[in-house]
């Protein structure tokens, strides 16, 4: 008799525009998983691979030649289909939890609501490239547009993102709070713009929810 196939695991996404602090509570979910004793996957788009890291390279550094919008698009999902095949979709499959940093909702908020490309095209990106695969649960990291930028103007040198105009950001943060009211059943707000002695007892509430509601 064969061994029976591990439970699939689950797939959870961090979203949030820049400077929410999804550095600082991803270790706190790395510690989350650790306490509980479940295996996990921590990864990040774009990125992930070795593939994948260099699209993310192409697409943050700030070169003479500027990347189009179409052309930012597809490399976004070049590396998420190497991505999906290659750490996602297997993690998944031997029962793990996979804790990815920003995944498709971030394309809508940036390449669909920053850079106002088709959220059609956007869709029939998704559909062919993931099929059925959405994730478990997504946990949106919130805060003022402001507020975010604030705290990434702090670091030592901006990406190529990070030096849009404010106007970009709000619209990031807009549609990630629409997509949120759209699927409540899949998203979480965090609000991080509160110290995050206050954010980390919420994340990790909203971690037992989601272990709660899987036993």
């Amino acid at each position: 008799m064969s061994e029976s196939q591990p439970q699939r695991g689950l797939f959870v996404t961090i979203e949030g525009g820049e400077g929410v602090g999804k550095s600082t509570n991803i270790a706190t979910i790395e510690a989350w998983l650790i306490e509980q004793g479940i295996a996990h996957c921590l990864t990040r788009e774009p990125g992930g691979t070795a593939l994948g890291e260099k699209i993310r390279g192409l697409l943050l550094t700030v070169e003479q030649e500027p990347v189009t919008e179409h052309a930012e698009l597809l490399l976004v999902f070049a590396a998420r289909a190497q991505h999906l095949r290659q750490v996602v979709e297997p993690a998944l499959a031997r029962g793990e939890w996979v804790i990815c940093d920003r995944f498709t909702d971030a394309t809508y908020a940036y390449q669909g609501a920053g850079r106002g490309l088709s959220v059609d095209f956007i869709r029939e990106l998704e559909q062919s490239i993931q099929g059925d695969l959405r994730p478990d649960c997504t946990l949106l990291l919130d805060a003022p547009a402001a507020v975010g930028m604030s705290r990434a103007g702090e670091r030592a040198e901006l990406d190529r993102f990070e030096r849009e105009q404010m106007a970009f950001f709000e619209r990031v943060r807009d549609c990630y709070l629409a997509r949120a009211a759209a699927e409540p059943q899949r998203f979480q707000i965090i609000d991080t713009a509160r110290p995050l002695a206050q954010v980390t007892p919420d994340v990790c509430a909203a971690l037992d929810r989601l272990k709660q509601a899987t036993c």
